[in-house]
């Protein structure tokens, strides 16, 4: 599981009960604890190890920079104090998880303790008033199913800003020429987002290769990485520059300090190297660094959001919406010429030859089918979004390349949707639901959501623990 530090800042209010402000926070560490979430605590500052003071708050924001916190999780243990609150996440800056425990019954005096969830009122107005976004898990029990889902989906949420944060892509020569519809705005891209490019011509990358082979020990132990996890339709020579291709690309990344590439793919570079670059882009898909085809900045983007969300870590296919299911009007075939990974094939995957063109080095499979997750992040005009919803795999006709037959709940709405933009034929996949997490990052990053199935309260219902 991916680790996600949060900064745990429990609060509290001076006309409520300090004691029992005290035992929830408490409660809370121990339960955070049982759960393996990575928090940062403020018990070595506050003499109760609450949140109330702005002597307390200042040293607490030095610590968290300090401990590089991911998110802040303000539990109310009473009523709180709102402004200390926004004020520390005012200059934190990550996204803000509220929550407070259940009121226990009035005493046999009509005294209440706590007041935590009218604390939550007060403090999102005030968040609000500070232009803080934040996300609210319903007021339950410590014990309760809800409050377990929500921390692990808001860990989730840092993941997707963590990462949207510090997006470079290596982008291996300019699109080609045949592709307008992956042109993007690199100057917008930066000044918007700090989503940086670290372009490259197509001889560096060729240069990279013949150093490899050079090398030698890394393309070896690629070749027999791929002998033994692939059926080989290629030839030694064929497999060896697929190898070399993946091995180069992974040295350019760490060169250049980037988290996803997006490469030309065609039709200049099998001039050069006499493969196509999807089984390399396959293996580094399967590594943890998503590579894109058609130079696809959005696409690259999209996927490390996809990867981020999930914790679990699996991996994510980039694909082509294709053609509609012949028997299935709801159907769509998700493919590409084979950049999948490999942990997302149902049988052994091949090294073979594309669809749509002469020269090998593409994999070959059927993806798993089950629940997925579907997600484009594009922009027209400055306005950026993400489309985003589920889908489920389903048998369909064999088709060459990777590839997935999938089922949506109205495939018309949601051709609608990519043909009037501001979405393209690309899109990135993942087995898993990742969808309330993206949806409620986008609130973090920006990025407005777009869902191509009716289902928004549902989402958020789900963000909130309903």
């Amino acid at each position: 599981m991916k680790k996600i530090r949060l900064g745990f800042a429990p609060t509290r209010r001076s006309i409520f009960s300090a004691p029992a402000a005290v035992e929830y926070a408490n409660l809370t560490r121990k339960r955070l604890t049982e759960m393996g979430v990575d928090f940062v605590d403020i018990d070595d500052i506050a003499d109760d190890g609450l949140l109330h003071d702005e002597k307390d708050r200042l040293l607490i924001e030095e610590k968290f920079r300090r401990e590089g916190i991911d998110g802040l999780f303000f539990p109310h243990g009473n009523f709180g104090t709102e402004f200390e609150v926004a004020r520390l996440a005012k200059a934190m800056n990550v996204p803000v998880l509220l929550w407070g425990p259940r009121d226990e019954c009035p005493d046999e005096n009509g005294i209440r303790l706590r007041d935590s969830q009218c604390g939550l009122f007060a403090t999102g107005k005030v968040l609000r008033r500070f232009r803080v976004p934040f996300t609210y898990l319903t007021n339950c029990n410590l014990e309760d199913a809800a409050f377990e889902e929500g921390i692990f989906r808001f860990l989730a949420v840092c993941s997707v800003v963590k990462t949207f944060r510090k997006i470079r892509i290596l982008q291996i020569g300019p699109r080609p020429n045949e592709f307008w519809s992956t042109m993007c705005n690199e100057g917008e891209l930066l000044e918007r987002f700090n989503i940086q490019l670290a372009p490259i011509p197509l001889p560096e990358l060729t240069e990279a290769m013949k150093k490899a082979k050079e090398e030698g020990k890394e393309v070896a132990e690629t070749v027999a990485y791929c002998r033994a996890h692939f059926e080989i339709k290629v030839n030694d020579e064929q497999l060896e520059n697929v190898a070399a291709l993946k091995v180069a690309m992974r040295h350019l990344a760490d060169k250049y300090g980037c988290n996803a590439g997006a490469i030309q793919c065609w039709n200049a570079l099998q001039g050069e190297i006499g493969i196509m670059p999807c089984a390399a882009n396959a293996l580094l898909n399967e590594e943890g660094f998503p590579v894109v085809c058609e130079t696809d900045i959005h696409g690259a983007v999209t996927a490390l959001m996809v990867e981020a969300a999930d914790l679990e870590d699996r991996r994510s296919f980039f694909a082509d919406w294709t053609v509609r299911h012949p028997f299935n009007d709801n159907g769509e075939l998700l493919q590409h010429c084979g950049p999948w990974p490999e942990s997302c094939a149902s049988c052994k995957p091949a090294i073979g030859y594309p669809l749509a063109f002469d020269h090998p080095g593409a994999v070959e499979a059927e993806a798993k089918k089950g629940l997925l997750t579907i997600a484009r992040f594009d922009g027209d005009a400055g306005e950026y979004s993400l489309l985003l919803g589920n889908a489920k795999g389903v048998d369909g006709p064999y088709t060459k390349g990777t590839y997935l037959w999938i089922e949506v709940e109205n495939w018309p709405r949601l051709e609608a949707k990519i043909v009037e933009g501001p979405y393209i034929h690309h899109c990135v996949g993942i087995h898993a639901d990742v969808v309330p997490v993206l949806y409620e990052a986008c609130k973090y990053i920006g990025v407005k959501p777009d869902l191509y199935d009716d289902i928004e309260q549902q989402v958020i219902d789900r963000i909130h623990g309903i």
